[in-house]
């Protein structure tokens, strides 16, 4: 196998040898998508392990299973070197084996305003009635009325009622403010099954949109059972423009092509990665365009408003199930102030930007941002899936 290139080794977690990576690649040799895992310089195939990587977490340990199936090649086939799944991946050379996004079958979810910060990005989107032209002006407004006397409030809890009491007597109340602070988080379906684009892929801006961004966004993986098993890397694209004219258009916001990105891989938790080491994740954003520019900022998973606990609680329950999994996207702090062009405009991205995602412990999410309608078309869905599954001999154990 080729040795890893500097290329491989910069997305890759910077413990990487330590590392349980679980990920999917659409292999060229049989024409669909295999479940796999890195190990050293090698991505092995385990299709025979799992089909889909919603059946790998569904095993009762999922990491003990890989790390014993990774010593059996009758288990854990050493198929591809990583530097040229990567390589090919970043290059977006769709004729060799190349990463995809590595979840299946898990339903996409996403929690919103989880942070201080972006909530009050979402009241100044609203105010401004998606017109970025108003940003400076109304960010200005809502500064000096919430004076950062927010930052500390737990969510639920009687400050935040207090607090939500004098900001309606105000005048400011605001429905970002309601999930924000009041005691249930928003969560929302994100994209559908199958539908979100992996490392190298370009992620999409629609042509009706003018005010936009990335939200670089640490993402949990759940079993059926609501257990967190892992978690990964993601990009929330978002349409500032079309959510601030109304939350009533949070799908349109949301949901286009190529508007959910995740990757490179799911790190598995095992006994020296856990739930309690992603805390304290900083994620990191940079954004290079194609003029020259360059946008960076940060994610400090530390600040967020509500434990990961409540969040995935908040998804499912009694209330609702999730029989295949899901990805949850946690929030994000970041929220893009900085002027790109004209002096009060803020950030908006163009065609070209290259964006990416990086955290210590979970690797970097390279995409470059295009027009939804000129990216390649979402064709492969669930009945692509099952019938390339059932020519495998496989469809009955996805």
């Amino acid at each position: 196998m080729s040795p890893l290139s500097g290329a491989a080794r910069s997305v890759l977690p910077e413990d990487a040898d330590a590392a349980l990576l679980i990920g999917r690649v659409w292999d060229g040799e049989t024409a669909g998508p295999r479940v796999v895992a890195v190990s050293g310089n090698t991505v092995f195939d385990l299709n025979r392990l799992a089909p889909t990587v919603a059946a790998l977490m569904e095993l009762p340990d999922p990491a003990a299973a890989v790390r014993s199936a990774l010593l059996d090649p009758t288990l854990a086939e050493p198929r591809w070197a990583v530097a040229d799944v990567v390589n090919a991946s970043l290059q977006g050379d769709h004729t060799r084996t190349r990463l995809l996004a590595p979840i299946d079958l898990q339903v996409i979810k996403a929690c919103g305003v989880t942070f201080v910060d972006s909530m009050i990005e979402r009241v100044i989107e609203e105010r401004c009635a998606g017109d970025a032209g108003r940003a400076a002006e109304v960010r200005e407004l809502v500064g000096r009325a919430l004076g950062g006397s927010l930052a500390d409030l737990r969510p639920g809890s009687a400050e935040a009622a207090e607090a939500k009491r004098v900001l309606v007597a105000e005048g400011l109340w605001s429905q970002y403010l309601e999930v924000g602070i009041g005691p249930d988080p928003e969560v929302f379906t994100k994209a559908p099954v199958l539908s979100s684009v992996g490392l190298g892929d370009g992620i999409g801006i629609p042509a009706f949109s003018s005010w936009n961004n990335p939200e670089p966004e640490l993402v949990l993986i759940a079993t059926a059972g609501g257990r967190v098993v892992g978690a990964t890397l993601g990009n929330d694209v978002n349409l500032r423009d079309v959510e601030g004219r109304s939350a009533l258009l949070l799908g349109k916001a949301k949901d286009n092509n190529a508007s959910s990105a995740l990757g490179p891989f799911i790190r598995l938790f095992d006994g020296t990665f856990t739930l309690e080491t992603l805390r304290d994740e900083e994620i990191l954003l940079r954004v290079d365009g194609p003029d020259g520019y360059l946008l960076e900022g940060r994610n400090s998973v530390a600040r967020i408003s509500r434990p990961f606990e409540e969040l995935v609680a908040a998804t499912h329950g009694k209330h609702h199930q999730y029989p295949d999994g899901f990805a949850l996207f946690t929030g994000t702090l970041f929220a893009p102030t900085q002027d790109r062009d004209e002096p009060g405009q803020g950030f908006t991205h163009k065609h070209g930007d290259v964006v990416t995602i990086r955290s210590r412990h979970l690797g970097a999410l390279v995409n470059t941002v295009g027009p939804c309608e000129e990216l390649p078309e979402w064709t492969f869905g669930l009945r692509r899936l099952f019938e390339y599954l059932a020519g495998q001999g496989q469809g009955a154990r996805a």
